[in-house]
């Protein structure tokens, strides 16, 4: 099966702490690398995972709230000391180009490559990238800037050929890719071979949704239901649902009831509130209503 991995960089809200980095993930998908959100200090992060920094060629910022941001100019300057050509395009809501335009114009002497930043429609859900691999789809979110989500889904994988039918029935190899598409063989004699004799199936196509800073929104499930893999905020705890409906945030149980609601495969919190010495409350919270959630944390990297 081809990779399909998600790489955490960062998993902690606005306020540092020594426990967790600012929001930055870094997903994997058949060696093509996207980013998504970068905060204070993921270039450093983004090291660690030894994953190779000429693979990233996009990244998706989901707001401009210094956690989720702040780190991209000094990404960009770090890809400049490495010799850069090769653009970036970076996605975000509109005010992104507000900030980041400016700190382009003044470092412009020492970027070596073209950054180019794509405005996404942030209120509607709206395929903002596609390549022979994935589309990704814009999440509305409700926060206190402008926000998205980002959905990632997987494109249909290829049939495999059953070589020893190829090789029996002496198919060449300039059909291989036609039988591939589903198209059947014809014998010389006129005897028809299915393509279900030909082929098997290739793997299910598999989907993942970040969904960060928002207030709880249970008609996202509608938006991500059947994902395997679900991101979302749980910046808080139950006990403090007041504050996070006042600051526009998600406690871990209504994370929880999104992803029962949408029935994802796995549900995986982050952006933690500094206020938490120890996410597990909010773990065990979540897992009372979803058993099958897991935290976020710095350099874990979950398989979807």
């Amino acid at each position: 099966m081809e990779k399909f991995e998600i790489h955490i960089l960062g998993c902690g809200s606005a306020l540092p702490t020594l426990r967790h980095h600012p929001s930055s993930q870094v997903i994997n998908l058949r060696e093509k690398l996207f980013m998504i959100d970068c905060g204070e200090g993921t270039q450093i992060q983004f090291r660690k995972t030894r994953l190779k920094f000429s693979h990233l060629n996009t990244i998706f910022i989901s707001h401009t709230h210094g956690d989720h941001c702040l780190g991209l100019i000094g990404l960009i300057q770090t890809f400049s000391m490495l010799g850069r050509t090769a653009p970036i395009h970076i996605y975000g809501p509109q005010d992104l180009k507000d900030f980041l335009q400016p700190l382009l114009e003044f470092y412009k002497k020492s970027i070596g490559f073209p950054v180019n930043i794509h405005c996404v429609n942030f209120r509607i859900m709206d395929l903002v990238y596609e390549d022979r691999s994935v589309e990704v789809y814009t999440i509305p979110l409700s926060h206190r800037a402008l926000c998205c989500g980002y959905l990632f889904r997987e494109k249909r994988v290829l049939p495999h050929i059953r070589r020893e039918m190829i090789d029996f029935y002496g198919i060449p190899n300039y059909a291989i890719n036609s039988i591939k598409e589903g198209a059947d063989w014809i014998l010389p004699n006129g005897e028809c071979i299915s393509n279900s004799s030909l082929t098997f199936p290739g793997e299910a196509p598999r989907s993942y949704a970040y969904c960060s800073d928002t207030c709880y929104l249970p008609k996202l499930a509608e938006v991500i239901t059947g994902i395997d893999l679900l991101y979302h905020e749980a910046t808080f705890c139950e006990e403090n649902a007041a504050r996070a409906q006042e600051v526009m945030h998600t406690t871990a149980r209504q994370a929880a009831m999104l992803a029962k609601s949408a029935k994802v495969g796995k549900l995986m919190l982050g952006h933690f509130s500094a206020r938490y010495e120890n996410e597990s409350t909010l773990l065990k919270e979540a897992q009372q209503v979803f058993p099958q959630t897991i935290l976020a944390n710095e350099g874990l990297v979950v398989n979807v």
